[in-house]
């Protein structure tokens, strides 16, 4: 039986090739590629098809195929009877009514706030047997991990390790072992996730101060010195380098300094930043530190990397109260993650640290300044296209943080039916704003394996699309033509820059 090629294919096979059918469209051919991969053409095409081929191709026929190929998902009505068993057998009652079939997720293009895409290698080393937590081949594999943690952390703390849990769990160990009841702690917040922190101090029954900052804006320094020397008794100063809700970046540096220079300890919240841009325990002189798996280390969500210096172990092991809880208690931990014979803890997430460990394997190949690098290149490229629009970013400038991209939405533009469509039918995901935000800002991640020139171009074509659709004036072509450019002059600097160095 001969297969009948699907309405995608014959476009090309009318034109020739996939740049001639997006020439024909007036479309960047990274849309038509999408067109190809997913074996159709969006619905709201048809006509535009009809007319372009002069009716060779139906509107009818896409209208079809499309709704054949991504259905309109409805609830599922109840079959007769329970599946897998008769209504004779006692435990029917307690089985689902919906048929249930084994779940396959819809391969997307992850460019919100994470979790991002996954490298292929790392999907497959997720993959592979599991074995005993305690078993000596995996605890060889743990002390790699940690020395590939270091590295991207950039520091020789010994106790660096990833805590079993997503990037929420890894701020609650730091302050869960750092915050004793009646410690005074100022926070400061510039964003949701800085609100966290302070939800986190109250919880742990300390005292605390809150520096605020506009949402977009990066903390301000001297803001934090007024409220240390007001506080002469505050123990710790808490603060989010890379504020995921607005895609502004704090001096990680000048915070840490002046945490120091008041005998103040500091806290800081890297779960967007690693990996991504630069993040320097060492130098920098950071004494607690946690991140997440799911952003720029692209990797599966669920696990949160943290390091602590010797300071702060010390300053945990001195406490003469017990810490609040049993499962974060750095304590305990320190006999399961330590360089000595393991103690069991906790059942270890065997195979996310598996992929973990292959997450931090690509990034060293590829090595951390050059990770940096690729998320500031891919960064500007995406920040001409998108300007090219006559989108406004919300963050200045020389505090954009390269892997968050938070910009304004436009006048009379529905926000949500924006994202809606970008996933419904391009199968691309980006982030709303949050808080006093929501409704007003789209935030586009470009973290990991995401971070690619083809994401790049695919969401500039795709957002002209439908942004041209909802009555603004984007022509076609503009924003792409932008981000080429900007990548043309970042490959002129680079030779010129090679060239002086040779």
């Amino acid at each position: 039986m001969v297969e009948v090629p699907n309405c995608a294919a014959r476009l090309v096979e009318l034109f020739g090739s996939q740049a001639e059918v997006a020439r024909a469209f007036q479309l960047d051919r990274a849309v038509v590629h999408h067109w190809v991969k997913t074996g159709y053409v969006p619905a709201r095409w048809a006509g535009e098809v009809e007319r372009v081929t002069q009716g060779r191709i139906s509107s009818v026929e896409v209208i079809n195929e499309a709704s054949a190929k991504n259905p309109v998902r409805v609830k599922s009505r109840p079959d007769n009877a329970p599946f897998g068993m008769s209504e004779s057998d006692p435990m029917s009652q307690y089985a689902p009514t919906k048929r249930i079939h084994s779940f396959h997720p819809p391969q997307r293009t992850l460019m919100g706030p994470g979790p991002t895409e996954i490298h292929p290698r790392v999907l497959t080393t997720m993959s592979q047997p599991a074995i005993g937590y305690l078993d000596p081949v995996f605890v060889e594999m743990m002390e790699e991990l940690k020395s590939l943690l270091r590295y991207v952390y950039q520091t020789k703390n010994p106790l660096t390790f990833p805590i079993s849990g997503p990037g929420s769990v890894g701020m609650e160990y730091c302050f869960v072992n750092l915050v004793a009841p009646g410690d005074k702690v100022i926070v400061c917040q510039n964003g949701v996730f800085g609100g966290r922190m302070l939800e986190n101090v109250i919880r742990c029954g300390g005292v605390p101060v809150l520096v605020e900052d506009k949402w977009g804006d990066p903390v301000d320094p001297q803001k934090l010195e007024d409220a240390l020397k007001k506080n002469p008794d505050a123990k710790i100063v808490a603060f989010v380098h890379a504020e995921t809700s607005t895609g502004a970046q704090s001096d990680a540096k000048t915070l840490v300094k002046l945490a120091h220079k008041h005998d103040a300890l500091s806290i800081v919240d890297a779960v967007t930043s690693l990996g991504g841009t630069p993040v320097k325990v060492d130098e920098w002189g950071i004494d607690a530190i946690y991140s997440a798996s799911q952003k720029c280390l692209s990797c599966t969500p669920g696990l949160s990397p943290v390091s602590f210096s010797e300071r702060v172990v010390e300053r945990v092991k001195a406490r003469k109260d017990k810490i609040h809880s049993w499962f974060m208690d750095m304590n305990l931990l320190l006999g399961y993650w330590g360089a000595t014979t393991r103690t069991y803890h906790h059942t270890a997430p065997t195979n996310s640290l598996f992929a973990l460990h292959e997450a931090l394997l690509l990034i060293r190949e590829e090595g951390l300044e050059n990770s940096w690098a690729r998320h500031h290149r891919h960064h500007l490229a995406l920040k001409a296209g998108l300007e090219a629009m006559g989108l406004k970013f919300l963050v200045e400038e020389k505090v954009q943080l390269p892997q968050m991209n938070a910009v304004r939405c436009p006048e009379g533009v529905d926000e949500a039916k924006v994202r809606r469509t970008l996933l419904s039918e391009f199968s691309i995901e980006i982030g709303a704003g949050l808080g006093p935000l929501a409704g007003k800002i789209w935030r586009f991640g470009l973290m990991g394996y995401s971070c690619r020139p083809d994401n790049v171009m695919l969401c500039l074509s795709a957002l002209g699309s439908v942004l041209q659709d909802a009555g603004l004036p984007v022509h076609v072509g503009d924003a792409e033509a932008a981000a080429h450019g900007a990548y043309a002059q970042m490959h002129v600097k680079d030779a010129q820059r090679k060239k002086r160095t040779a």
